[in-house]
């Protein structure tokens, strides 16, 4: 008996001293980040900066594969089923991995099982902008005039089951609203329409709201996210007058589940120093976004958290995909 335990002993010390050995080998080849996304929008605005970072910084290739499809799944489930040595990655986003296991009945991943966190590399605050004829100076005015006015209001969305509509069917859920959704194909048109005041507000990402903000068709009332944001400090959060209100459309790197913890660790270590880098840091700022570099604790708690989040307001909502 002492002899089975001591062979499983040595078995186990010989396979962490040869994942160490890996580690520290790493990386030897090409490196391969999938992002779910078509090429050309903000995914790979983000993504393609860090990877030429790394690339530049270990003298080995990282490429970055666009794999789009099913709001993000396909890319994302592919990475799922990728072997977890560290040359595969996924750039992941709140939508596959934490709203949709909340909206699809089968999924071909498990957000927890199949992945380890790396980092969030970046949140994506988003502002809540009204036509500039309601009768409301700030989100307390807003609240109270659709409560009153119940079915009156509307809202545009990118689509049934985006951040955009999420993120106001929760605000609706918290503050007992009823509000009317109208979906969008995209946001450039949820903006055209609110400006021409055809709805009456939306929720718009900060890159999209800082050029309206000295306009007089819109008013910008307040940021998503819990804590202010360092691109609009002046602008209140949703929380400071709807305390727990916090929609954080985040972006991070993981791994396929099983990847040595020396590799997670050295990727979050290298990554987080590119990221909190001035020219990184400036860069994701023009794009309207804050940079993170978390943890993989730290990141894998924010998952965990909007995975329960996200799915109490479909359910509460009664919203399926493609609603």
């Amino acid at each position: 008996m002492l002899s089975c335990a001591r062979n499983w002993l040595l078995l186990a010390l010989a396979l962490a001293l040869t994942g160490t050995a890996f580690a520290q080998s790493y990386p030897a080849k090409t490196i391969k980040v999938i992002s779910p996304w078509a090429a050309g929008g903000a995914a790979d605005s983000i993504i393609r900066p860090v990877a030429q970072k790394l690339s530049d910084l270990w003298g080995q290739p990282v490429v970055v594969e666009n794999q789009p499809g099913a709001s993000g799944m396909i890319g994302t489930a592919a990475v799922a089923k990728s072997v977890p040595d560290g040359y595969t990655l996924l750039l992941s986003s709140l939508g596959p991995i934490a709203i949709s296991p909340a909206l699809q009945p089968r999924i071909a991943y498990d957000s927890l099982k199949d992945f380890e966190p790396v980092t969030q590399l970046v949140s994506a605050p988003q502002a809540l902008v009204i036509r500039q004829g309601l009768p409301v100076q700030n989100m307390r005015e807003l609240i109270a005039h659709a409560k009153a006015n119940p079915t009156k209001l509307s809202y545009g969305s990118n689509g049934a089951g985006s951040t955009t509509h999420l993120g106001v069917e929760m605000l609706a859920q918290m503050a007992g609203l009823q509000l009317l959704h109208v979906p969008y194909k995209g946001g450039s048109q949820v903006a055209t329409d609110l400006l021409g005041g055809q709805i009456d507000l939306a929720i718009l990402n900060i890159a999209a709201v800082l050029p309206m903000m000295d306009s007089p068709r819109v008013r910008v009332l307040a940021v998503s996210t819990a804590r202010r944001s360092a691109i609009l400090p002046k602008l209140p959060t949703v929380a400071e007058s709807l305390p727990g209100y916090d929609l954080n459309s985040w972006w991070g790197l993981s791994a396929p589940a099983g990847t040595p913890r020396e590799i997670v660790q050295r990727l979050h270590a290298e990554i987080a120093k590119i990221m909190q880098s001035r020219e990184v840091d400036q860069r994701m700022k023009d794009a309207g976004l804050e940079v993170e570099a978390s943890s993989p604790e730290q990141f894998s708690a924010q998952i965990r958290k909007d995975l329960i989040a996200w799915a109490a307001i479909v359910k509460k909502g009664g919203i399926k995909a493609g609603d």
